[in-house]
């Protein structure tokens, strides 16, 4: 189940009409999948009764990401990574290190 809904996220992505909420439900569930394989586990597992508010906004950070940029590259602008993004975000709470 994900962990943010279709309302939410269509509030953060300031989306107002029903026309792509297939496709937003898609992106919801493949940056859950993605941050879940990062974090080297189930986030709804991990917190049953409350899913820390950073790791939902890193869902719908990394879900609007995959939303705006339908295609693996962006030609012709400049792009940085935001401070505290998605990365920065979920790097302290997964299960595994580098040691």
């Amino acid at each position: 189940m994900a962990v943010v809904t279709l309302d939410e996220m269509k509030a953060h992505l300031g989306v107002t009409d029903d026309a792509d909420n297939t496709l937003i439900e898609g992106k919801i569930a493949a940056a859950q999948a993605w941050i879940e394989q990062y974090l080297g586990y189930e986030i709804e597992t991990e917190f049953p009764d409350e899913v820390p508010a950073d790791l939902v906004d890193a869902v719908k950070q990394q879900a609007a990401h995959a939303f705006e940029n339908r295609e693996s590259t962006v030609v012709g602008v400049t792009i940085q990574a935001a401070p505290n993004g998605v990365e920065d975000v979920i790097r302290n709470r997964r299960n595994y290190s580098w040691q």
